[in-house]
C-alpha cells in the first residue's frame, strides 16, 4: 500500500521535527521508531521518549486508506537525507516493511506494530490555558536555559520552573551556584500556579520556536504540559519537587553599581579563561577606583590579566567566580551593555542585569580562588 508520496525537503520537514527526542539508546526497541499515523491526505507523525511526546501533521498521504505503522527515525532520516534532491520520494508499506523510493533508489526498512507504539495519555481538562507569541516564549527559555543543572541528584534543578500568575508568567533556572530569571506579561491566566518542566522539554521548545509573532498555546494540568503551535503538538510531563524559593536568592538592596559593555567584558573573559584550570575554571576579578582587573592562573604558574575602565567609585572588592558561569550569562544576553552589581561582602552574590530588559536577573555565587 502506498503511504506518502513528496519531495524529499518536505518529508524531512516533520520527521526532523519530531526525531529530535528519540534516543539512541533505549530499554524500550520500540522507542527508537516514530509513528506514521496516516487518515486520508492528512499523516501525523508521532515521537515520544514515555516522558516527551512531538506530533506533527503534513498533507502529503496517498488516497483515501487509514494505515499506521513505527519504523526507525535515525535509518528513515538517514536516508532522506543520503537522497538527491530530484523527484517525489513515495513510503510505501508492504509485508510489514516500509518501501523508500526515489528515482532509481531503494529502500525496504523493518517496522512494528503501531498497536505497539506507547503514546502519552492526556487529560480530559486543562487547568491552565494561555498563549503567547512564539518568539517571547523562546526569548524566555533562552533568558535561563542555561542556569539549568545537567543530571544533579537534586532531580527538581534538572528542568526549568514556570510561575503563573495573573497577568503574568515568569521562568527560573538553578544549578545552586547561580540562578536566572525572566518574565513577561500574560493574558488569561486566573491564579497562581508553578510547575518544573524538564531540560530536555525547554531544549526542545528552543529548537523549535521561530522567531515570529505566530502564537503558541500552552496548557497545564497535573503532571503534564503541553505546547501547540503551527503543525506541532509537544507534550511532557512534569518534574515532581519542590524548586527553591527563588524570591530569597535575587538581591534587592545591592547599591554598588557598574554598567559595561558585553561583548568587552565577554571578549576579556574569553581571554582570561584560557590560562583557567580545566576543573577550577576560576577568575579573579578585582574592583577599584575606576577599573575592573580580571585575571586568572593554572597549576604551570601561567597568568593572564586584562585591565577594564569602568565608571566605579566605592570601596575596592577582590572577589572570585566560575568564568564559565559568566560567560554563560553574556553568550545568551544581546544587550550592549549589562548592569553588574556587587556588596563589599566577598561571600555575597554578583546580581547581573540588563538596562532594556527589568525582568531578567542573574545571580551567580562567588568561589574561593
Amino acid at each position: 500500500m502506498q503511504l506518502v508520496q513528496a519531495t524529499r525537503d518536505a518529508l524531512l520537514k516533520p520527521l526532523s521535527t519530531v526525531a529530535g527526542i528519540v534516543e539512541r539508546r533505549n530499554t524500550l526497541p520500540i522507542l527508537a521508531n516514530i509513528l506514521m499515523r496516516k487518515e486520508g491526505k492528512s499523516v501525523a507523525f508521532i515521537a515520544t521518549d514515555l516522558e516527551v511526546q512531538i506530533t506533527t501533521h503534513a498533507e502529503f498521504g496517498i488516497g483515501d486508506e487509514n494505515e499506521s505503522t513505527t519504523v526507525a527515525a535515525r535509518k528513515l532520516l538517514d536516508i532522506l537525507r543520503a537522497l538527491p534532491d530530484t523527484g517525489d520520494v513515495k513510503l510505501g508499506l508492504a509485508s510489514a516493511k516500509l518501501s523508500v523510493q526515489s528515482g532509481k533508489s531503494r529502500f525496504a526498512l523493518q517496522t512494528m506494530g503501531a498497536a505497539e507504539y506507547p503514546t502519552l495519555a492526556q487529560p480530559e481538562q486543562w487547568d491552565i490555558s494561555f498563549s503567547l507569541p512564539q518568539k517571547t516564549l523562546k526569548h524566555l527559555f533562552n533568558m535561563v536555559h542555561f542556569a539549568m543543572a545537567q543530571q544533579d541528584i537534586r532531580y527538581y534543578l534538572n528542568g526549568l520552573l514556570f510561575v503563573f500568575e495573573p497577568g503574568f508568567v515568569r521562568a527560573v533556572a538553578t544549578d545552586g551556584h547561580r540562578l536566572a530569571h525572566s518574565g513577561t506579561v500574560v493574558e488569561g491566566i486566573a491564579s497562581k500556579h508553578d510547575v518544573i518542566v524538564p531540560r530536555k522539554t525547554v531544549l526542545e521548545m528552543q529548537r523549535l520556536l521561530g522567531d515570529t509573532d505566530e502564537p503558541v498555546s500552552i496548557d497545564v494540568a497535573t503532571g503534564q504540559i503541553r505546547f501547540r503551535f503551527g503543525d506541532v503538538e509537544l507534550v511532557s510531563k512534569l518534574v515532581e519537587g519542590k524548586f527553591p524559593d527563588f524570591t530569597r536568592v535575587i538581591p534587592s538592596n545591592y547599591t554598588r553599581h557598574f554598567s559595561i559593555s558585553r561583548e568587552i567584558l565577554q571578549g576579556s573573559l574569553q581571554r582570561a579563561a584560557i590560562l583557567t584550570t580545566d576543573k577550577l575554571k576560576g577568575v579573579r576579578l578585582q574592583l577599584s577606583d575606576n577599573q575592573l582587573k580580571i585575571s586568572s592562573t593554572n597549576a604551570e604558574q601561567e597568568e593572564a590579566q586584562e585591565e577594564l575602565d569602568i565608571d566605579y567609585s566605592h570601596e575596592p572588592l577582590d572577589v572570585g567566580f566560575n568564568v564559565s558561569y559568566l560567560l554563560d550569562v553574556l553568550a545568551n544576553v544581546k544587550t550592549e551593555t549589562i548592569q553588574w552589581s556587587v556588596q563589599p561582602d566577598v561571600n555575597a552574590s554578583a546580581l547581573i542585569t540588563c538596562p532594556d530588559d527589568e525582568q531578567f536577573k542573574y545571580v551567580v555565587m562567588p568561589m574561593r580562588i
